[in-house]
Formats: structure tokens, C-alpha cells, sequence
């Protein structure tokens, strides 16, 4: 009798099921994070600037565009929301009056610390159907493709490829 591996028990792929997968995985996760961040002006774009300005300290309002793939004139009005509600301030940078540093404010960092929460329940729920190690080897693995894709195109768009992509 055969001993049945994790490996073995995987089901055979075929050329383009991983476009089907990581599309079906985005978008339970994506219905379940918007529910998530809801009350954040902006969404889930508010809560990815967020989370990068506190986590990634970031130069300036620029750099943050270029590591999110989010238009300046987008990122502007972005900002702005976030600004009136309190959550960021644009401090102007001492070597160069045109550029300006985003931070966050205290109410920013305490929203955030609560959005996290909601968000990490998303992405324990789905990852609940593979084991604790599978899920962390995924979630590593997937940040090391993330970022090979990226760097191929760091234009490319993460909101455009949610936005076009039509599973087969």
C-alpha cells in the first residue's frame, strides 16, 4: 500500500490554473477586506497608505505612490480624505519645499492598530482551509513572487490587474 504524501494528495496541474487560483483566493479575499475596512475614507487604498506610512516610513508622498503602484493625482485626493479625518499629516520636507513627508497622526496609528485586527481575522479565515506552516510557506512565497513581479514592472498596478482580470 502506497503512503499518501501531502504532495500526493495536491491535485494535478494544468497551464493556467495558477491564473484561476490566485483569482479566486483575491477575490474572497478581497469582498471580505473591503467589509473589513469599511469606514475608512478610501477603502482599502486608505488602509494599504496607512499601513505603509507607519510600517515602511517612507520619504516623501511620492515614494509611497511608487510602492503602492497608486497615481500621484489618485494618492492627492487619497491623502486629502485621510488628512481630514485626521489619520495623516503632510509635513513639508526641510531640503526640498515641493516634496512633502507623510505621518502619521496619533488617531492614525490607533485606527490602523484596529483595522489590522479586522484585516488579520480576513487573512486567518482564508488561509483556515490549509495548515498554520502551509499558510505561512504561502503567505512567504507569495511576497517573494510579489516582488519579482513588481520589480519586472513596477508600474504595473495592483488595482488595474483586480480590475480586468477574468478567470478562464
Amino acid at each position: 500500500m502506497a503512503v499518501m504524501t501531502t504532495e500526493s494528495m495536491l491535485p494535478a496541474t494544468v497551464p493556467g490554473d495558477l491564473g484561476w487560483n490566485l483569482a479566486m483566493v483575491l477575490r474572497g479575499y478581497q469582498r471580505q477586506l473591503e467589509t473589513a475596512v469599511e469606514g475608512l475614507p478610501g477603502g482599502v487604498r486608505c488602509y494599504q497608505v496607512l499601513s505603509t506610512v507607519i510600517h515602511r516610513d517612507l520619504p516623501s508622498q511620492q515614494a509611497i505612490g511608487a510602492h503602492l503602484a497608486i497615481d500621484r493625482t489618485v494618492l492627492t485626493y487619497l491623502l486629502d480624505g485621510m488628512v481630514d479625518a485626521r489619520l495623516v499629516e503632510r509635513i513639508p520636507d526641510p531640503s526640498d519645499r515641493r516634496a512633502r513627508k507623510i505621518r502619521a497622526t496619533p488617531e492614525g496609528v490607533s485606527v490602523l492598530a484596529r483595522y489590522e485586527r479586522r484585516v488579520a481575522d480576513v487573512e486567518a479565515g482564508i488561509l483556515s482551509g490549509i495548515s498554520t506552516d502551509a499558510g505561512h510557506q504561502l503567505e512567504g512565497l507569495l511576497g517573494m513572487l510579489a516582488t519579482s513581479v513588481h520589480r519586472a514592472d513596477p508600474t504595473a498596478s495592483p488595482c488595474e490587474a483586480v480590475g480586468t482580470f477574468t478567470a478562464p
